[in-house]
C-alpha cells in the first residue's frame, strides 16, 4: 500500500487529515465506532478535497509516470469505504454529482455537500414547470445534510432530465420513517417531498443517461464495494499472523486470490476509461460490478467461516462493515445485470457489432 500512496499523494494527504480527526477522538480510536458527529466531521474534511479529486476519464499529462486519474479517484473511494460505508455512500454521491455537472458543462457548482438522487418509480414522481419542482423522491441518502440535490425527473416525452435543487428552502418535507435498514442504517436515507420549490434544469433531455460518464460513475460505486471487502479481508491477515492455522491460511489464500484478480480488473478498466474517455465501456463496467459484488459476498461468507462469530460481535469496525456491505452491494441488480452482460457480450460480435471485424472467437481470446 505504501507504494500506491507514494504514487497517489492526494490519497496520502486525505488519510493524514482523517487520521488527525480520529486521533482527536479517544473513544473512536479505542473502539473505532464512529458517532454521527464524527462521521460528519470526516465527511466535511473529504468535501474540502473535492476540487482536487479528478473526474473519471479526465486527462492526466503524466499518465506514463503516475497513476491514471480514474484510478486515483477509485483508490480514494476505496479507502473511504474501508473506513466507513456510510461516509463512502455520501461522498461517492457528492463526487458523482460534481462529475455529472462537469461533464454536462455546468462548472459553477455551489459549495457544500451534493447528492445524486436518481431513483424512480414513486407514485408521485417529480414534475418540473416554470422554474418550480413538485413531487416525491424516494431513496435519498444524506437527506438532512445535503446542501444541493441533483435529481432526475421525466419530461413530457418521458426523457430522463436533471434538476438542481437547493435543499435550504421552504416547501421541502423529509421523511425518514420508511428507512428500517440495519445495514447502512446511519445513511440518513429518506423520502423527500417537494412542494413548488425553486429548481434549475441542467443539461439536455436524456443527457444524464446517454453520457459516457454514467457508466464511469457506476464503476466508482464498485470501488467502494472493493474497498470495504479488502478492509474486511485484512482482519483475516491479522488473525492469521497472530495465531497461524492451516484453515485460516486456506481461507486467506482463497480471498487473496479473489481480491488480486478483482484489483487487476479495476486497473484495466481505469486505463480503458482514461485512454477511451468518450466511450461508456458499459459491458466491461457491468462485468466489473458483477465481479466485485461476487467478491464482496465471498469475503463476507469466508470471514465468518475463518474467524467465527468473534469479530462480528466484539469488533465495532468489522461488525459495521459486515452489516453495511450486503446492503450497499444491492445497488447491483443481480440477475438483471447478468442478463444485460449476456446481451451486450452477444451484441459485441457478429452482425450486431459496431465493429464487424471482431470474430466470435476473439471475444475472450488471450
Amino acid at each position: 500500500m505504501l507504494l500506491l500512496e507514494t504514487k497517489n499523494p492526494l490519497l496520502l494527504a486525505i488519510k493524514t487529515s482523517i487520521e488527525d480527526i480520529l486521533h482527536a477522538d479517544t473513544q473512536a480510536m479505542s473502539t473505532f465506532s464512529l458517532s454521527d458527529d464524527l462521521r460528519h466531521k470526516i465527511l466535511s474534511c473529504l468535501v474540502s478535497y473535492s476540487a482536487k479529486i479528478p473526474h473519471p476519464a479526465s486527462y492526466n499529462a503524466n499518465a506514463d509516470n503516475a497513476l491514471s486519474n480514474t484510478l486515483i479517484r477509485w483508490q480514494i473511494l476505496a479507502y473511504v469505504a474501508g473506513l466507513d460505508l456510510t461516509i463512502a455512500k455520501w461522498f461517492e454521491s457528492h463526487l458523482d454529482a460534481l462529475s455529472i455537472l462537469h461533464e454536462l458543462g455546468y462548472e459553477q457548482a455551489a459549495k457544500g455537500l451534493w447528492a445524486v438522487w436518481a431513483a424512480e418509480g414513486h407514485p408521485d414522481p417529480i414534475r418540473y414547470s416554470q422554474g418550480k419542482a413538485r413531487g416525491t423522491k424516494a431513496w435519498c441518502s444524506g437527506a438532512n445534510s445535503v446542501d444541493n440535490g441533483l435529481l432526475t425527473y421525466r419530461d413530457e416525452q418521458a426523457r430522463s432530465c436533471l434538476l438542481i435543487i437547493n435543499m435550504h428552502q421552504q416547501g421541502i418535507a423529509i421523511d425518514n420513517s420508511a428507512w428500517q435498514a440495519v445495514g447502512m442504517q446511519a445513511t440518513d436515507t429518506a423520502t423527500i417531498q417537494f412542494n413548488e420549490v425553486a429548481a434549475r434544469p441542467v443539461g439536455a433531455a436524456s443527457a444524464y443517461l446517454d453520457r459516457a460518464g454514467f457508466w464511469h460513475g457506476a464503476a466508482g460505486v464498485a470501488a467502494c464495494w472493493y474497498g470495504a471487502s479488502a478492509k474486511l479481508a485484512s482482519y483475516l491477515i491479522s488473525a492469521y499472523q497472530q495465531k497461524p492455522h492451516a484453515y485460516k491460511a486456506m481461507y486467506l489464500g482463497q480471498i487473496s486470490t479473489a481480491l488480486a484478480v478483482n484489483q487487476q480488473y479495476f486497473y484495466y478498466v481505469a486505463k480503458l476509461i482514461d485512454t477511451q474517455p468518450k466511450v461508456s465501456h458499459e459491458l466491461v463496467i457491468r462485468q466489473l460490478r458483477a465481479n466485485t459484488e461476487q467478491l464482496a459476498r465471498k469475503v463476507i461468507e469466508v470471514m465468518g467461516q475463518a474467524l467465527g462469530a468473534a469479530p462480528f460481535c466484539s469488533n465495532a469496525h468489522f461488525a459495521r462493515l459486515a452489516a453495511d456491505l450486503p446492503v450497499f452491494i444491492r445497488q447491483s441488480h443481480g440477475a438483471f445485470d447478468l442478463q444485460k452482460i449476456g446481451e451486450l457480450a452477444s451484441e459485441s460480435i457478429g452482425p450486431l457489432s459496431k465493429n464487424p471485424l471482431i470474430r466470435q472467437e476473439d471475444l475472450w481470446q488471450l
